[in-house]
Formats: C-alpha cells, structure tokens, sequence
C-alpha cells in the first residue's frame, strides 16, 4: 500500500479553489524527480536576497484556531507546499531518541532537526517560507505556544530555521514535484516540551498560503541534558546512558543490616509510555508555556503519580488488603501502570513509595530529565515539623504506639532528579529530591519536591521546596522520652546517627549498588553534621531538646542471627560494664511487626531480664522466637522490630535500642535457554524453592521486561515445602540490544519474590534496532506488519 504522505497533491488535493459545488480547480503541479535532489540552486530559497524586511512579520492568521485550520482554496498563484516530513533519519540517533516510535518524531530542545518539504516549484526572490508550530489547545504567540519560524530566520522565543542541504539521507522520488528541501530546525533550550503540531507557510506576490496541520507530522520536543544551555544540562553525559536511557533498573529495599534489591522495568521508551506521560501533564492542567522549566515539571510529576488531590495514577495502600486491585509488591515495572492510567483515566490500584519512585523515575527519564531511584534505610517522617524523631516510653520503658505519630521506615524510596536552580541561592543546582509517596502535603498539595540535595546536607531548610521534610528523613536525632511520675514526659537519651543510613542507588555504568549517603549529609557526628542538624531544627516547631546521648558507663547493642523466612529467629542484646565498679540492669525486650513504613502491631512477645555486670565484663541476653509464632503476624514487607530499653539501678543511667529484622525470602533464578533474537520466541527457566515448612498454594508467576514481549501470568498450582519447582516460559525480544527480563512470584504465605536475567537480543532478518510504530501502538505483529511495509518504500526510511 502506498504512503499517502508521497502523493503530491497530499495538500493541494485538500485546498482545491473555491467551495462546495465550485468546479473551478487550481491547476496541477507539474515536474517529476525532485526527491532525487536535496535542494535545487535556481532561486533564493533562505530569505538571504530581498525582502529581507518581511521575513519577521508573520502573523498568526485572524480568525483561525491554531492547530484547527479549515480547508483554504488555492487561487492561482499561491504556492501550495506538496508534502511535508518531519525529521531525517540521523535525527533519532543524533538526538538519543532512537528508541522511541518511529511517530510521532521525539527530539530533545536545543538542538537541530530536520524537516523535509516538498515544493512544485523552487522559492522566487521576494517569495518566502515558514514554518508553523502549536503547543497545547490553546497556543499564543506571546507565551511561546504559537511559533512562526522564517526560513533563514528565528522567531521572537528563539526557534532557528536554516536550509540545511548537507543532510545525506535522499528525500525519494515523488510525481509531480519539482523542488524539495531540507530545513535544518532548532527549539531554544528553554522551550516548553510537548507535543507539538507542525505545519508550513509559503508566501508569494499572490498571497499567503498555509498548509493544514496534519497529525503524522507532529514533533514532540524533550528536555536535553546533552545541551550545554538546556537547564537539565549534565556535564557527566557517560551518565545519561543510565540516568535518562536505561529502561531497566533495580530498585533497593529491605533494611539497612539486610539490603534486599528487585528489579524494575521503567520502560520508558515502550508504546503509549510518552503519550501517557505528557497525558500526565495535562491532566492536571499544567499550562503549556510552563513547560520549559523542569522545576515546575517535576514539582506536577510529583503530585500526579499518586492519586491524592487530583486523581493521579496510583492509588497508595498499606492496609495489606489488596482484594480491589494488584499487591503492590507484584508490580515489575512502570508501563502496565502508565497505560493503564492513560488508557481508563483512572487511577491505578496500588501503590508503596517504590512503585510511585518507580513510575517518577519512569516519567521523568521519558520527558529527557535525568532521574535516579534512590533508598533511604532508616527513614524518618516527621509528622510536627520538629525536626526530630521522637520516641516516647512510659514508666516501665514500654514503648507507647498511641503517641508514637513520628515513625521510622526500614526503608523508603524517593527520587534524585538533575537541573539547575535559578530559583534559589548560587550553589544549590544538581540533585534535587522528587517524592510522589504521599505522606504530608506541600502548599496544600501531597507533594514534595524538587528539594536540593546540597541544601538537604547543609541544613538549610528554610530553603523551596520541602528541605525540612527531607532533612528530617535522612538526618533528623531520634529522641526517647520517658513519661515521669508526675505524668509529663522528659528526655532519657537521644541517638545521634540511628536517621538516614545507607542511602543507595543503582550506580551508573556499573550495575551495583552505591553508597551516596555522602551526598547527603556530612560525615555522622562530625562538625559539619552537628552544624548542619542544628541549623536545620532551629526552624524546627519547638527548640532543641537536650538530653543524655549513648554516653556513660553502660553500653547496650542489638542483633540477630540469620532470618530466614520460615526459620526460627535468635534475637540477643549485649551489654558491657566499662566502669570500674558493678553495675545492675534491668532489661526490656519487647517484640513487634512493623510495616516498612513504620507503623508497629501490637507487642506479641515480651520479656524482662535483670542481669548484674561485673567490672569491664560484657553479658548477651538472648530471644528465641519460633516461625508459628512470629508468622502469623508478619505481612507483606513486614519487618520484626525489637526494642530492647535497659535501666542501670545504681547510676540511673538509660539505654535504648531498637532492631529491625527483615526475613529473607528466596530469590527466583532466571536462565535464557537460547539465543534471543528479535521477533524469536525464546524459552526462560525458572527456578524456585519454598522455604517454608508447608505446602505453597495459589502461587501464580508474571514476567516484565522492556522490548520484551512477555506470557500472561501463570498459575504455580501447589508447591511443596522445601520442594524446588523448575517451570519454562517463553518470550519474544521486540528491539535488539541489551535487555532485562524481570519476574515477579505472588502469592498469600510469602511476600512477592522477585529475580531477572539481562541478555543481548541480537537484530533480526530486518535488522530493525528501535521501536517501531505509534506512539500508542502495539508493538507486536502489528508493528512488524508496518515494519515489512516500510521497506518497500521507495527512497529509503521514512522514520525521523
């Protein structure tokens, strides 16, 4: 079948002289072959002859909607474009975007591209060309949405259009044109990104003539982290390869003594991902001239991708009731999430803060920001603005939950995006932090960010947006009250460094985890951290409480031996005497779930212990739980926390401490069984041992991986205890080059298991490397039927 865009009276068929009933018709155009040369040299063609004068007074045309124009007759000697192409296929590469549908054409701000058209004639002196673009419903002119670009001029905001006859890809050979041209066109660094409708303009003694808009010829312009002068500009660019171009990643959780990792699919070059994302901006109605400031886009991601406030895409619960929607630890990846939203308009049931990083990361690399997955162990939130962490205890050192309101996340995943801030002080450009997880609002709004890492380390939180917030999560003292006699409470010990541990992220390049808490915050309890951390809680909500740090006499630690899911746990406090007289203890152990989000079950085991400690001697206490004892309490994510409090009788000294224990669960092993080449079903072993000491039932499995195409979930049936099960599955490459295959294990008795495999696809018969498609295409038959229709066409690809 052959492509309509190579008719040559695609817009002269359209625009016929005269209306309804008129049987007058413009005369054809005539001549054959222009494709086969880039531009003819009879005639101006730049504007750089005569006339020079009106190659600035384009004017949006009166009465029109922009972006909606009605059909225009063609009176002799208007000059009525044939066709129009969008983008060269150098452009994809040049501009990173390779991996992306073939249409619309993506570029990245700042830098050229290429649009192609066809003319039945060269450009007289004194004749001029424009091209037209429009962002949004509603594009105007003064806010950068409406741009009229001279040929061999810029417009007002600074989009450059030049003719570029050094472009080596031939246009073709289409009937019935005489003159094509290349025209090199560049957005300004600071334009909004979107989608934008692309047209042309052509005038002549005659008149003015404007070609529809038509949507195969619209250009979706991203942010460019590769321009010098774009605002998310990284000098580092080796590092865009993962932080703007990895479609697969591993996202940390667990606890800070039991680092546990699964992998994610962000998938943000798949089909319907970028159309989903840029859906994202406009439902919540962000304007489209704000949409050259990563800062304010952001700031929108965060607020959009949970559902609070505006119907957003996820929909967060931590109830461990998943009936209405998919376990939030099943999820693989971001794109069945995003399609979803895009494609019902309803939120999607459920997410925890790492399927909402998950999706950030997801949405912002798409949009061409550079984005990191980042993990904080041991993070606090701060529910009264204190700048503390606060503990309270009554008179036996039992922990009082009801008061309790700060809590401590084993862990808690946010996101690291990278810009520059003009809004803020010199010296605050770089990371800056994006939370979607909804905990506390922000002028209103259940969002947080983009807060600046630097500011975060420094404690300077009077500083946009969020800082105090942030500060506290990773750098905040955790502080035990103790309720007293005469009922108020007073201060017993603070724990300097117990906030902010660990905080990772997949490093670039390297494939492994990296410690960044450096980044973060100064080195713990050196002078640059006190300084910092009394900075930050002198905004605070009430001044500085001053209490006994670990100091003294007395020593108190905490630990377990190994936990294993399914296994008997061993909990131990160890206690030394480091003065020179005996001392008497009185020690507490008391053990609870906690949700990774810090919220602790009721107490289920509860011991005291009284222990006297010769002179420079230690003594361990320990804790047997048994699994029919803990299991019915621990949930999905669930940790066991142990708080340990101890009492020195003869000094009244105070120890507290808490422990949580993360049981490690197996993790699934994947193994290719063949070579994978696109559009080649290829066989994945999967492998798998319950660890539990009954059966497993009602297991079911599902595979994720981008340019991959997966098998629909599939039933486990009942697996053993102790039994290994070994299942195969195929899958099907859709893009070559290397690849992550993730896959998720679900079931009631355990919480979702997680494992991947990374392989190289290597390219097919058509030696297609990128996407192929609409932008909400699907990229399975459909999209390799285009492929074949492709290559029949005459002068090449047709891809931008």
């Amino acid at each position: 079948m052959p492509d309509p865009r190579l008719d040559p009276g695609r817009f002269a068929s359209v625009h016929r002289q005269g209306g309804p009933g008129s049987s007058r018709q413009a005369p054809p155009p005539s001549g054959r072959g222009f494709w086969r040369r880039l531009a003819a040299k009879s005639g101006c063609c730049c504007g750089c002859c005569g006339n020079r004068q009106r190659e600035r007074d384009w004017e949006p045309i009166p009465g029109e909607i922009p972006g909606r124009r009605a059909a225009q007759p063609i009176r002799p000697g208007l000059l009525a474009p044939v066709w129009l192409r969008p983008g060269s296929s150098a452009n994809r590469v040049a501009h990173h975007t390779q991996e992306f549908a073939w249409r619309p054409l993506v570029v990245r701000r700042g830098q050229r591209f290429h649009v192609g058209v066809a003319l039945p004639r060269p450009l007289r002196e004194g004749e001029g060309l424009c091209l037209e673009l429009t962002l949004g419903p509603n594009p105007q002119v003064a806010k950068g949405t409406h741009v009229l670009v001279p040929l061999g001029d810029s417009s007002p905001t600074g989009w450059r259009a030049e003719l570029d006859e050094g472009v080596a890809e031939p246009l073709g050979g289409v009937a019935g044109c005489d003159h094509a041209l290349w025209v090199g066109l560049t957005a300004p660094p600071t334009a909004p990104i979107g989608r934008y409708r692309l047209s042309v303009r052509t005038r002549t003694e005659a008149g003015e003539f404007a070609a529809p808009f038509e949507p195969e010829n619209d250009v979706v312009v991203l942010f460019n982290p590769w321009c010098e002068e774009d605002s998310v500009y990284m000098e580092k660019t080796s590092d865009l390869s993962e932080y703007v171009l990895n479609e697969s990643g591993r996202i940390f959780y667990g606890t800070e003594e039991q680092i546990a990792e699964r992998a994610w699919n962000y998938g943000q070059f798949e089909p319907g991902v970028l159309e989903a994302c840029l859906f994202i901006l406009d439902r919540r109605g962000m304007p489209h001239s704000a949409r050259g400031d990563p800062v304010m886009v952001a700031r929108v991601v965060s607020a959009m991708v949970n559902s609070l406030d505006d119907s957003g895409v996820l929909v967060g619960n931590w109830t461990g009731d998943y009936s209405q929607g998919t376990n939030p630890s099943a999820w693989a990846g971001s794109v069945g999430i995003l399609r979803s939203f895009h494609g019902s308009g309803a939120p999607v049931r459920y997410g925890q803060c790492w399927v909402f990083a998950g999706v950030v990361t997801t949405v912002l690399r798409c949009l061409g920001l550079p984005t990191r997955t980042v993990t904080n162990y041991n993070s606090a939130h701060d529910t009264d603005t204190s700048l503390t962490t606060d503990i309270y205890l009554d008179e036996a050192m039992r922990p009082l939950e009801r008061l309790n309101t700060d809590s401590v996340w084993n862990f808690h995943v946010w996101n690291d995006c990278w810009m520059k801030r003009p809004d803020l002080p010199q010296g605050y450009d770089g990371w800056q932090v994006v939370d979607a997880t909804p905990q506390e609002t922000s002028s209103g709004l259940f969002c947080c960010g983009p807060c600046s890492v630097t500011a975060v380390k420094n404690g300077d939180v009077f500083l946009k947006y969020d800082t105090p917030f942030v500060f506290a999560e990773v750098n905040s003292d955790k502080v035990y009250w103790q309720r007293q006699a005469h009922g108020g409470f007073a201060v017993v010990h603070v724990e300097q460094g117990a906030i902010g541990r660990r905080i990772s992220t997949l490093g670039a390049g390297s494939a492994a985890r990296v410690d960044i808490t450096d980044q973060y915050k100064h080195p713990e309890g050196s002078e640059e951290e006190r300084r910092a951390v009394n900075a930050a809680t002198s905004h605070g909500s009430r001044p500085r409480q001053r209490g006994p740090t670990s100091a003294g006499e007395v020593t108190l630690t905490v630990g377990s031996g190994p936990a294993v899911a399914g296994a008997e746990l061993d909990l131990r406090a160890v206690v030394k005497n480091q003065g020179a007289e005996p001392r008497t203890l009185r020690l507490r152990f008391s053990l609870c779930a906690v949700r990774y989000t810090g919220v602790a079950g009721a107490a289920f085991r509860q011991e005291q212990h009284r222990r006297t400690l010769p002179p420079a001697q230690e003594d361990t206490v320990t804790m047997t739980v048994s699994y029919s004892e803990y299991q019915p309490h621990v949930g999905d994510q669930d940790a066991l926390k142990l708080t340990v409090a101890a009492a020195v009788q003869e000094t009244g000294q105070v120890l507290a401490k808490e422990l949580l224990v993360r049981l490690h669960t197996p993790e699934l092993t994947l193994t290719l069984l063949g070579p994978a080449v696109v559009g080649q079903e290829v066989p994945v072993q999967v492998v798998f041992q319950n660890p539990l000491p009954e059966p497993l039932t009602g297991a079911s499995l599902r595979m994720e991986g981008a340019g991959i195409s997966c098998p629909k979930p599939v039933s486990l049936g009942s697996v053993g205890a102790g039994q290994t099960l070994r299942l195969s599955q195929s899958v099907t490459p859709l893009r070559a080059g290397q690849r992550r295959l993730a896959a998720t294990l679900e079931s009631a008795a355990l919480p979702p298991l997680t494992g991947s495999v990374q392989f190289n696809v290597a390219a097919g018969d058509t030696g297609d490397t990128g996407s192929t498609g609409n932008l909400t295409g699907n990229a399975g038959s459909a999209g390799r039927r285009r492929r074949r229709r492709r290559r029949g066409r005459p002068g090449g690809s047709t891809g931008g």
